[in-house]
């Protein structure tokens, strides 16, 4: 993901109830420019590497595979609770992360932080060998879905959600953080984001 791209995301997720009423400042499809409701899909447009909003329409075209020709590929809501999966091999510096397997066969992590999401590229070995202990990674659809982690303070979430929900997470640490340690209240506010989260089939 661009910067640009997580930017949108994180916008919508901090914007204030209401923000999004039908009107002259409504968010508005990408592709063809109606009012589009809260809690929209969302397409991922490759070529630019930007999230798009789009109305319920537009996102019905997308539907099925291969209907972007590779060039947009529409944000799903598949979420699944997994069991713990080690991440120690993937070198995460940090409890709190998302892995996202790209098109291209690399597979990037990120981290969320007071300034967004830190990048960087996984060693295919070790990705390779995390898949082979939990086959379910193997479903993880390029680009749009993620393999969400929280093990900071003993804590085990492990989930497969679209980067949607990868998104607005780093959206909370980014409203939440205080200071240099992050504060009282960042952490309660990531704990009510996972427990929010509820398993929906694809």
């Amino acid at each position: 993901m661009t910067a640009g791209a997580l930017a949108r995301v994180i916008r919508e997720a901090t914007d204030q109830p209401g923000e999004h009423a039908v009107g002259k400042d409504a968010e508005r499809c990408d592709l063809c420019g109606d009012p589009v409701p809260e809690g929209h899909r969302h397409l991922l447009d490759t070529t630019a590497d930007q999230v798009l909003c789009v109305c319920r329409p537009c996102s019905l075209l997308f539907v099925r595979d291969g209907a972007g020709q590779g060039h947009y590929l529409l944000i799903g809501h598949r979420r699944r609770r997994l069991a713990p999966v080690p991440t120690e091999p993937l070198g995460v510096p940090v409890g709190l992360a998302f892995f996202v397997p790209r098109a291209d066969g690399s597979v990037h992590a990120h981290y969320p932080s007071p300034a967004g999401a830190t990048r960087w590229e996984i060693a295919p070995e070790a990705w390779r060998a995390t898949v082979a202990r939990c086959p379910d990674l193997a479903t993880l659809t390029a680009d749009v879905e993620a393999l969400l982690v929280n093990t900071v303070q003993g804590r085990s979430q492990h989930w497969i959600v679209p980067i949607d929900d990868c998104f607005r997470m780093v959206a909370v640490v980014r409203r939440e953080w205080q200071g240099l340690s992050g504060g009282s209240r960042v952490w309660p506010e990531i704990d009510r984001f996972f427990a929010e989260l509820t398993e929906q089939r694809g």
